[in-house]
């Protein structure tokens, strides 16, 4: 996640406040002070961090504070407060108009940010979520293989995409594209138009001329989170000169300062619509302040869990079975490798444990499985015999050799396999524990 340094570093100073039983204002502005220095260094904007810390300074000083009998946890309470107030407070998502209207989104941005994948993410997004039915028109003429690129991941998402090659001006390109949406019962048009490295008069007058010649609903920027302060700089810009309706941040999982998508909201006073959470074109989700504040602070966010569980089919039954082989510590290799394929379409067993509360720093210490060795991790499982998959402890190191020679692996794999079995097995073994009896839960009601 981009705000993984910023989430240790803040975990970090509540803990301290925390293993105090009372806070004195000197303790408190010690702690203010890091938190300060954290936001900065996340490249959070000055000037937010400024008002942010103040306002958190106003609250944590007072008699909230000092006269609470748990002061540590009023401060994380005060602190996740803010920061979602920072943030925009309430998810906004961008305006569709009524079904048997066409609504259009003009993506704009600059060259790199992702527009064209970004896109058609919404497409598939507002298909899946909103029922709407989407066409794609492909405005962006100067880019090498920027029109090739959305159909492309039209054809993936299975979305048509409006083009006329790159010799039709992007104005005509958007006009003829609105005219076939309203022709042929279209009701989202998404329209990705052209960037540049940076900002220049000719590509604002583009886009501008596309608003004119276009009824576009919303318009929506495309910020990189991974440009910092930049990103702050191109909305107020882009917003100065055509107008801008809200934000889409993307590479929100980089490995970034991420400090870009909490002062954008601050900044420019336009919300954040959509953040981008991977490079799969599914790995899009309507941003929600609460969630990526409980999300920094280490709380978890349990409630994003459960809309990405909502893409796993599995049965009542095989969920019941499941959860009791977890509580009574049976849960085997076989269940392992079909956990590992389910949570792989969930973005990776590290990324669904950082969403439990309480678990995020265990996923630091621990090794856990590499996502992407998945295919290794199938070919060892499956060259064990069904009573080594179901009983692991029979693996003697005669047995290990005869796996690691039928898999083309080494004893070195097959031994860290298993012990990465066996941490996935403890750590499920806690999150059952956690997530206990709290009704329908992640995982199909995995751990209900």
């Amino acid at each position: 996640m981009a705000f993984e340094n910023l989430s240790e570093k803040l975990q970090n100073v509540f803990k301290k406040l925390t293993g105090k039983g009372l806070l004195s204002e000197a303790d408190m502005k010690a702690a203010l002070r890091e938190v300060r220095f954290a936001l900065l260094e996340a490249d959070v904007n000055f000037r937010v961090v400024k008002d942010f810390t103040k306002a958190v300074e106003a609250r944590a000083v007072g008699a909230e504070v000092m006269n609470s009998l748990t002061p540590g946890q009023t401060v994380i309470k005060i602190v996740n407060e803010e920061l979602v107030r920072m943030m925009g407070s309430e998810g906004v998502e961008p305006k569709l108009l009524p079904r048997n209207e066409v609504t259009v989104f003009m993506m704009v941005g600059l060259q790199g940010s992702g527009k064209t994948t970004h896109a058609a993410k919404i497409a598939g997004l507002l298909r899946r979520k909103k029922s709407r039915n989407p066409l794609l028109a492909a405005c962006d003429i100067y880019r090498p293989g920027a029109v090739e690129q959305l159909k492309i991941n039209g054809a993936k998402l299975g979305i048509p995409v409006f083009e006329r090659g790159t010799s039709v001006s992007p104005v005509e390109i958007a006009q003829a594209a609105y005219e076939e949406a309203s022709r042929r019962g279209y009701n989202l048009l998404i329209i990705d138009t052209a960037g540049r490295l940076h900002i220049d008069d000719e590509m604002m007058n583009e886009l501008v001329a596309i608003k004119e010649a276009v009824p576009v609903t919303q318009t929506l920027l495309v910020v990189d989170a991974m440009t910092g302060q930049d990103a702050v700089n191109v909305a107020s810009a882009f917003d100065a000169q055509i107008g801008v309706d809200g934000l889409v941040i993307t590479k929100c999982d980089g490995d970034t300062r991420g400090g870009a998508a909490l002062s954008a909201r601050a900044v420019t006073g336009k919300p954040i619509f959509y953040a981008g959470m991977g490079e799969k074109l599914d790995e899009i989700e309507a941003f929600q302040p609460q969630r990526m504040a409980s999300r920094i602070l280490g709380m978890g966010d349990v409630l994003s869990l459960i809309e990405k569980a909502e893409a796993l089919e599995m049965s009542e039954e095989e969920a019941k079975n499941l959860t009791k082989k977890i509580k009574k510590a049976e849960f085997d290799l076989e269940d392992f490798l079909e956990q590992m394929r389910q949570m792989q379409k969930m973005g990776g067993l590290s990324e669904i444990l950082k969403m439990i509360p309480g678990m995020g720093q265990k996923i630091r210490n621990a090794q856990m499985p590499d996502e992407r060795s998945l295919k290794r991790v199938e070919a060892i499982i499956l060259s064990m015999t069904p009573q080594e998959r179901r009983k692991p402890s029979i693996i003697t190191p005669s047995r290990k050799h005869r796996i690691a020679a039928g898999c083309g692996q080494t004893v070195v794999e097959v031994n860290r396999l298993l012990k990465q079995f066996e941490q996935s097995r403890q750590m499920m073994k806690q999150m059952s524990g956690r997530m206990g009896r709290r009704g329908r839960m992640p995982f199909g009601n995995l751990f209900g």
